[in-house]
């Protein structure tokens, strides 16, 4: 018997000494107390008798659930159950193979159950010479050996994770000794019944330690300046994914808000440094199941750059009693709200509101007016910057003449010209005459005011098609352009347009100009007015190239000059007129010489 004692026991030094680790125990000992109650029978009598000693198990664990379990163990005959008197020696001996199925959980209570397949070797001999004894047993010593199966059930109650007692295996044994016996011990029980229990401790080998709960932390973003927030998030491992977790929070700087697994860090106010948040997370539902983590973040403290400012007037140079518009952009390289204010002028009157201001320069002496204002940002730094703004001292009344004059007279044409094929022909003596003045004038002007330009507007009247009259328009406008360049004037100052028949002046309007003109006698007026003659003079009206002063936007008189020596010609129409008066003057003066 001792050297199956001994070889469970190498068995399981070996076995211990080469587990890996997992997550449950991958091999299971358990050394234990065993008792058989075995069925006897012989010619005579049915009876029981009991074998108690010990043994063990190596169960071998694939998965939480199913391992391969080897379990021997041996015992020795007790008692007097055939009456004999304590006469018989006897040993047992099983060694069974087979799988086994275990539930694990959380509670300290394992339950499984395992079926064994193998053998059993019986050994017994008489200690006298009972007649009874020796007719059962034979005489001498004999063993024998028969197929044995055992199915049962067992639980055991976890202490730690290496070692569980095992309070009870109770067990089905049966045996097949088939009339191996000597005597008649075993001559009408081919099939044995037994009965096994056994009680132990249990001994875990291998599988990985319990993972301690563990937690994480995390902080977005993990720089920020002075005053801006933080979030902070944790997150837990190994808890019981049933269970709801509880988390604190505390933070070395700033004001920290936590709710559940996510928390705020307000940073206003914090001094510049590291700093670092703490989440707790606790299990309420298992004690000792907490874990703790941490996240660093830094914390910048402002800039203190004062803000930038700039400023601008528009226009810059003004006449005094007109206003310039004074514009300043101010914003701060740290970001931070800034505003403008305190307006000033050094001459003048100026009122200001944010960002603009107008300067009124009534009264203001010629010269430089410096306008100024002063941008704060929010921390109470300052800038300021100003614009400069001249005022003009009055133009000589040369000038003021000359802007008068250029505004007196547009420049009329005779129908048709300039035609495609003559394009420098069609401006009459007499208003060269009024391009040359205005030439001079416009050279005296641009001494004084260097910037100015003249805008010639041409136009023609209805009666021809619309790119017709377009195109004669454009030629009208270039030659009295080139007209003025030839007399010494600047092209870059002469701007041109050409609107063909567009913005025509009706016949009421002419009406309004024949009224308004002081060179016509009342007879020139009557005439005018009747229907033939008005319609005759509201196209040679149309026949024109207006003149603008860009600097004051003036524009020419569109006064026709009835009283030019060359009217007629660009009348047009009133020729046979005037012939047909001078046959009838001749005609009268013969007939009172007569």
């Amino acid at each position: 018997m001792r050297k199956y004692f001994v070889l469970a026991g190498l068995l399981l030094l070996v076995a211990g000494s080469a587990l890996a680790q997992d997550d449950f125990p991958k091999v299971e000992t358990s050394p234990a107390f065993m008792f058989i109650r075995n069925p006897v029978s012989d010619a005579t009598k049915s009876a029981q008798f009991n074998c108690a000693g010990g043994g063990g198990t190596i169960a071998y664990n694939f998965s939480k659930a199913f391992g391969i379990a080897a379990d021997m163990g041996g015992c020795k005959f007790f008692g007097d159950t055939l009456g004999l008197g304590n006469t018989i020696n006897g040993y047992q001996f099983t060694y069974l193979f087979g799988p086994r199925f275990t539930y694990r959980s959380k509670s300290k209570i394992t339950p499984f159950a395992e079926l064994g397949v193998g053998g059993d070797r019986l050994s017994a001999n008489c200690k006298s010479s009972a007649s009874q004894c020796l007719s059962s047993f034979g005489t001498g010593t004999y063993s024998v050996n028969a197929f044995a199966l055992a199915v049962g059930t067992g639980f055991d109650y976890k202490i730690n994770r290496k070692f569980s007692l095992r309070p009870i295996q109770a067990e089905y044994l049966y045996t097949r000794f088939r009339n191996a016996c000597p005597g008649s011990f075993c001559t009408g029980n081919n099939n044995q019944n037994g009965f096994r229990l056994k009680s132990g401790i249990v001994i875990a080998w291998g599988g990985a330690a319990p993972v301690p709960p563990a937690a994480t932390c995390s902080v977005q973003p993990s720089q920020v300046m002075v005053g801006e927030p933080i979030t902070a998030t944790a997150s837990g491992s190994n808890f019981d994914p049933k269970h709801t977790l509880s988390y604190s929070w505390d933070a070395s700087g700033g004001k920290v808000t936590g709710k559940d697994s996510g928390a705020s860090i307000d940073t206003a106010g914090v001094a510049g440094g590291s700093y670092s948040v703490t989440a707790h997370v606790t299990d309420p539902k298992k004690k000792g199941a907490e874990a703790s983590c941490s996240a660093s973040f830094t914390v910048k403290e402002l800039p203190k750059n004062p803000p930038t400012m700039s400023c601008s007037a528009s226009p810059s140079s003004v006449q005094a009693g007109t206003g310039s518009t004074v514009s300043c952009t101010c914003s701060s390289p740290d970001n931070v709200p800034v505003t403008v204010a305190a307006w000033s002028a050094s001459s003048g009157n100026i009122s200001g509101s944010a960002n603009g201001a107008t300067l009124d320069t009534t009264g203001a002496a010629p010269g430089t007016i410096t306008v100024g204002a002063t941008c704060t940002d929010s921390r109470g730094l300052t800038t300021s910057a100003s614009s400069m703004v001249t005022v003009e001292a009055p133009p000589p009344p040369v000038v003021n003449e000359v802007e008068v004059r250029l505004r007196l007279h547009s420049v009329y044409f005779q129908t048709a010209k300039p035609s495609v094929a003559k394009p420098d022909e069609g401006l009459l003596a007499s208003q060269q005459q009024t391009l040359t003045n205005l030439a001079a004038d416009f050279l005296l002007y641009l001494q004084t005011k260097p910037d100015a330009h003249l805008i010639l507007t041409g136009h023609a009247d209805v009666r021809g098609s619309v790119p017709y009259n377009q195109a004669l328009s454009e030629r009208r406008v270039n030659k009295a352009k080139n007209f003025l360049v030839a007399q010494g004037v600047p092209a870059a100052n002469i701007d041109i347009v050409a609107q063909g028949d567009q913005h025509n002046l009706t016949a009421d309007e002419v009406k309004d100009l024949v009224d308004s003109n002081k060179d016509l006698t009342p007879e020139e007026r009557e005439r005018i007015m009747k229907k033939n003659n008005l319609q005759v003079i509201t196209w040679a009206s149309n026949r024109r190239v207006d003149v603008t002063l860009s600097t004051t936007g003036e524009t020419s008189g569109k006064h026709f000059p009835f009283n030019a020596v060359d009217a007629l010609t660009l009348i047009g129409g009133r020729e046979a007129d005037e012939k047909k008066a001078e046959a009838a003057k001749k005609a009268r003066a013969k007939k009172k010489m007569n």
